[in-house]
């Protein structure tokens, strides 16, 4: 096992100057390479090609109704069932003909599709979809025939496959006590309400569909709200294959905390064998910024990489079985990886870029750096002759703007054979590989490292 280290070294000048140093231990295997480059919403075809280049593990359909790049008229239960007193058993009552477009493009991609079934957040002064529907067993028949569609060519269906079925959205995103009284965004029933439509709606589909992985709810509160919902859910002895759970911040270790915090809550509460997936995730510094608007400023940037690839790193190391981040979808504030309107790649297209290359190879070696602010994430190829390692220098504070010196501790036989860096002097820079890199203060790094003893 190499000890991690960060030694300070005197500088030509005498003064002395940090030094970091990253360590890798090819022998140490941690497990494999986690989806934690996954998102909310798959590729339009302006994006395709860069889309697939990703490889996104899984596409999220949540919000996907909203703005024009998928068409609208969605995804969503009172747009892919646009009348409720229709017959939920007759092909005649669904619409699903731009949702089977979003979904194709999806699998196009060679992505995975998670479907939200419920409805996309309603910002506007009258709602439409966010009320608890009249007949709760009925509104679970309709999810039941999406499903039939989408797997088992109901309706002039398809056979897609997708395993992940999330029942609704942020249930609890307004206070039962402040904003929910007037103006409710994503639910406009209680709490209770809430996880009888839950329970009744997913006691369904598993029967209907006993291999498939049903869950939700995609809690905006978790900590506030998860507690009741599983003591309920477990009272009513309902499925939960996976609890969905958002966290937006500016600090990787502030999202990290939340992780353990929700799994620790699980396991607790008696659901050890359910999956945790944060679901939504983006970097925000605060809610409340108009009108300089900092947050939508800052993720398009290489801050925003930097960001995105330490919260991958952190989170491949904590409790969490999948990332998701919001928002692949073009053309809206919260998409880093693309330029609106003319979709040229951004810098944190490049965070989701080289955990796809680590993703390639698949088993995680241990790496690390005891000092702060930088995060790493190291995986060997199947032969065990390679390793990528990716390396992200984050800092919130816009005043931190000194450059470190990173230097690789690698055991004997190993030697950098390629580098490639996203920081302010361009994206997806391929500078000369060597153990040694200058990084600013947001950057990131991929090192391609190979073991020459063999040879």
């Amino acid at each position: 096992m190499i000890i991690l280290a960060c030694i300070l070294l005197l500088s030509g000048s005498g003064m002395l100057r940090a030094q970091a140093v990253v360590s890798v231990d090819p022998q140490s295997v941690c497990g494999p390479v986690k989806p934690m480059n996954a998102g909310n919403n798959g590729p339009t075809e302006r994006i395709m090609e860069s889309y697939r280049a990703l490889r996104v593990p899984y596409a999220r359909t949540h919000d996907t109704a909203l703005g024009e790049e998928y068409g609208g008229h969605c995804i969503d239960i009172n747009q892919v069932f646009p009348d409720w007193n229709a017959d939920v058993n007759s092909p005649k009552s669904y619409d699903f003909t731009n949702s089977d477009v979003v979904l194709k493009n999806i699998q196009a991609a060679g992505t995975k599709v998670f479907y939200r079934l419920g409805q996309s957040i309603e910002h506007q002064t009258k709602k439409y979809g966010i009320y608890p529907p009249k007949n709760y067993k009925k509104w679970a028949k309709i999810c039941e025939h999406i499903i039939l569609h989408y797997n088992e060519g109901w309706a002039d269906g398809y056979r897609l496959g997708i395993d992940y079925w999330e029942i609704w959205n942020e249930p609890d995103l307004d206070d039962p006590d402040d904003r929910w009284k007037t103006d409710p965004r994503t639910w406009g029933g209680t709490q209770e309400q809430f996880d009888e439509l839950y329970v009744v709606t997913a006691k369904h589909l598993k029967k209907c569909f006993p291999d498939l992985k049903i869950g939700g709810p995609a809690f905006a509160n978790p900590r506030k709200y998860g507690p009741a919902f599983l003591d309920y859910v477990k009272e009513k002895d309902a499925p939960l294959d996976f609890f969905s759970h958002h966290m937006y911040h500016r600090k990787p270790w502030r999202i990290v905390e939340d992780v353990r915090v929700i799994r620790d809550m699980l396991d607790e509460k008696g659901f050890a064998q359910t999956e945790s997936i944060l679901n939504e995730w983006n970097y925000n510094k605060s809610w409340e910024e108009a009108p300089y608007f900092y947050s939508r400023r800052i993720r398009p940037t290489v801050k925003a990489a930097a960001f995105i690839a330490a919260v991958m790193c952190a989170c491949q190391d904590a409790p969490l079985d999948m990332l998701m981040y919001y928002d692949l979808r073009p053309n809206t504030s919260w998409c880093g990886p693309w330029a609106p309107f003319y979709y040229e790649p951004r810098p944190p297209y490049w965070s989701f870029y080289y955990w796809a290359e680590l993703a390639d190879y698949g088993t995680v070696v241990r790496s690390g750096c005891d000092t702060g602010n930088i995060y790493t994430c190291a995986a060997a190829s199947a032969d065990g002759k390679h390793i990528r390692l990716l390396v992200a220098r984050y800092h919130d504070d816009d005043n931190h703007n000194t450059s470190r010196e990173i230097t690789l501790g690698l055991p004997a036989g190993w030697q950098v054979t390629g580098l490639r860096v996203t920081d302010s002097l361009g994206d997806d820079r391929r500078p000369a590989p060597a153990a040694t890199l200058t990084m600013e203060s947001n950057a990131i790094a991929l090192f391609e490292l190979e073991n020459n003893t063999n040879k």
